[in-house]
């Protein structure tokens, strides 16, 4: 695994902003065509500085602009917030009240932390590929509902760089939803409920709804290789304990002296669905419905969103080809094509990207310089780098947000002329 010393990352991130971020692409993502005027200028961004100096509401009035302030300034960090109704950056000029977060792409945050009760290979921020398989199911689950039942197209996946994965759900009508709606898609995605304290996080009713019925599908895939064997679920007393809180206590007895003569997660598992087969055909009027293996896969598996998140237009959120300050792993795009096959370890860090660049011989930059143009310049070299593929995940969503409005203005056309 890639090294990286957090001292190397002013000189790193100079390098970085000046010679391979890709900020074309970028500009075209938050451009969206230049259909609507000012969407570009009335963009919010926000850059945390070495020292955790945090610095809101900035804009830009092109690419060039923005450019030049990131070179300037060598963000450690860069978030993307809200589309305002004035620039950011003169916030402080307009009437109280008056300045207002317009529109925004819906975005999911899911943060390997907050599995930290269900995981049992680590904890907080560290994460390994055991327990990984976890933003696997999430991407799997979250991206399905999100095409197939909401009917959103454009939706870009990215490795946060650390311990998670964010969505940018970025559709035209999507940006303009309201805080309401917004809460209402994030709610319809949320099953797993309830702080430390509570014990029993998902409750199943009898009639289960079709995407309840898709996820579980989606996770019965990965259930025994990462839940039984991975992650051992049912390894010791202390692990199974916390499993037999979630059913009821009548099975407690039986299962606890079946469990000790049991001798891994796998045989266990097969116990406790022949008990709760037993129990629901003892106890067919029982509330808590025949669904138990189905509540405990989804506890121990399924995405836990930060609502918050989701739901405020004008809450920011880091940036697709950030640095990580402390692992020094680009943000980059996930490929929806290839997501089981995506691995964190082998993203590529600052320190790797720009020593890839400087492998480049001088010879060979002064005989391609030239009269060479920045963009031209630049494109070069991060396709020399391996941060290009993740550029061209990026660039193959760009191309389909733009068939889109192409063919929504020739939509539009069509009908002017119906008359």
């Amino acid at each position: 695994m890639e090294t990286f010393d957090p001292a190397e990352l002013p000189e790193l991130l100079k390098l970085y902003y000046r010679r391979l971020f890709p900020y074309a692409q970028y500009y075209r993502w938050l451009n969206y065509g230049g259909v609507v005027k000012n969407y570009f200028q009335h963009r919010e961004f926000s850059f945390t500085l070495k020292d955790d100096i945090y610095i809101r509401y900035q804009s830009f009035n092109n690419q060039s602009d923005l450019e030049k302030e990131m070179q300037k300034m060598n963000p450690y960090k860069i978030d993307i917030g809200a589309v305002y109704s004035h620039r950011p950056n003169q916030h402080n000029t307009v009437k109280l009240g008056a300045f207002q977060a317009q529109e925004k792409e819906l975005v999911f945050d899911i943060d390997m932390t907050d599995y930290d009760d269900v995981r049992r290979c680590c904890s907080s921020a560290d994460i390994c590929s055991k327990c990984w398989t976890l933003m696997t199911m999430a991407i799997h689950i979250i991206d399905r509902a999100l095409k197939e039942d909401f009917g959103f197209k454009h939706r870009l996946w990215v490795y946060s760089g650390r311990r998670g994965v964010h969505c940018w759900v970025c559709d035209e009508s999507v940006r303009k939803l309201s805080s309401a709606v917004r809460s209402g898609i994030v709610e319809y995605l949320s099953l797993v409920k309830g702080g430390q304290d509570v014990k029993k996080k998902v409750h199943l009713s009898e009639k289960i709804h079709p995407f309840v019925r898709k996820s579980i599908n989606i996770i019965k895939k990965d259930f025994e290789r990462y839940a039984l064997v991975d992650q051992d679920i049912l390894g010791n007393k202390e692990s199974w304990d916390k499993i037999l809180a979630l059913v009821p206590e009548t099975m407690h007895d039986e299962l606890q002296q079946n469990f000790q003569k049991d001798h891994n997660s796998l045989q266990r598992w097969e116990h406790l669905k022949k008990a709760i087969s037993k129990y629901q055909s003892n106890n067919k009027n029982d509330k808590c419905g025949p669904w138990l293996e189905w509540e405990i896969m989804l506890q121990y598996c399924f995405p836990r969103l930060d609502v918050n998140v989701s739901k405020g237009i004008n809450h920011l959120l880091k940036s697709p080809f950030s640095v990580h300050p402390k692992t020094g792993r680009i943000s980059v795009p996930i490929d929806l094509q290839k997501v089981d096959q995506f691995d964190p370890f082998t993203v590529p860090t600052i320190s790797s990207i720009c020593r890839e660049l400087d492998a480049i011989s001088t010879n060979e930059d002064e005989k391609e310089n030239g009269a060479e143009s920045d963009i031209k310049r630049r494109t070069r070299d991060y396709k020399k780098t391996s941060l290009a593929p993740f550029v061209k995940v990026f660039e193959q969503f760009l191309e389909n947000l733009d068939k889109s409005r192409k063919g929504e203005l020739l939509k539009k056309s069509d009908l002017q002329k119906d008359f």
